[in-house]
């Protein structure tokens, strides 16, 4: 059950704040298993990428059910602290019980990272696992988190790159689409998943809030959509319920989301290897100091 209210939609980030409350947040919250476990190559990567040392105050914007700030206070230590702030009520819901009842030293907070006041020089490191690349003024909350980073801090994240590079996502998207009413085309660098596909414009960000030694490399691994006695059906029922296609099929006919979904259901059975659906995701891996 959730007990975490729901903050007030407002500043900048109103949208999201309402979207990542809603049927979102609960869906992601219900799944947390499962995509931690899709999602595992890229959350260890950014992790290793940040080095975390014994004793490091560590915020992990953005962190949904918690996986990546469990996995930074183990690395911070007894004498560290980890600290993860998400917007969706039921999501750090998730993430109090995860820690909880793993006997974790993580700490959860529901607050918008672009305006919550954390004070100054709180925090050694920022980390994020795709939580960042829904801000509506990115440069601005960027510059605001910064506040709270020790003149020393330094940052480690893991975003997007292109959808069409992303054949986790690509794949049951294209496959739908002939059963999709005309899709209006993204807004390149809108708050979303794909928000800082081009690196340029994420140094450029980067750049503008104030941080230096900015780095931005590819990464990319192999993500098991589903696996188990049917690994389509699994992969299939997660593709319909998370990510951009659930979004366009939400406000569709009944009788055209079964065709969509049929068509998903073919494509993803081409993709099975060893017993799980296999497809790409390709990320960046970025770093800076304050």
């Amino acid at each position: 059950m959730n007990t975490t209210p729901a903050i007030a939609p407002s500043g900048p980030n109103a949208d999201q704040i309402d979207y990542w409350n809603g049927d979102a947040g609960e869906r992601w919250a219900r799944y947390q298993d499962k995509l931690d476990a899709m999602l595992q190559p890229f959350s260890g990567a950014v992790l290793d990428l940040a080095a975390v040392k014994p004793g490091e105050r560590i915020l992990d914007i953005g962190c949904g059910c918690g996986a990546t700030t469990f996995d930074a206070a183990a690395r911070a230590g007894a004498t560290g602290r980890a600290l993860g702030v998400d917007i969706s009520a039921p999501m750090v819901a998730r993430a109090k019980a995860r820690a909880e009842a793993l006997g974790s030293s993580a700490e959860f907070t529901l607050a918008d990272a672009a305006t919550h006041d954390f004070g100054a020089d709180r925090f050694d490191l920022f980390v994020s696992r795709f939580g960042i690349m829904f801000f509506a003024e990115p440069a601005a909350a960027f510059a605001h988190m910064k506040k709270a980073l020790a003149p020393s801090g330094r940052l480690a994240f893991v975003c997007w790159r292109p959808m069409k590079e992303n054949g986790w996502v690509s794949v049951p998207f294209f496959a739908a689409l002939p059963h999709l009413p005309p899709q209006e085309p993204p807004v390149p660098g809108a708050p979303g998943p794909f928000a800082f596909a081009d690196p340029e414009r994420f140094r450029g960000i980067l750049k503008e809030a104030g941080y230096r030694d900015i780095e931005i490399d590819p990464f990319d691994a192999t993500l098991s959509l589903g696996r188990g006695e049917d690994p389509v059906g699994a992969a299939l029922e997660q593709t319909l319920e998370i990510g951009p296609l659930s979004r366009a099929l939400k406000e569709l006919p009944d009788d055209t989301k079964t065709r969509a979904a049929e068509a998903v259901r073919e494509e993803l059975a081409r993709h099975v290897t060893g017993g799980e659906v296999r497809l790409g995701g390709a990320v960046w891996l970025v770093s800076a100091r304050a």
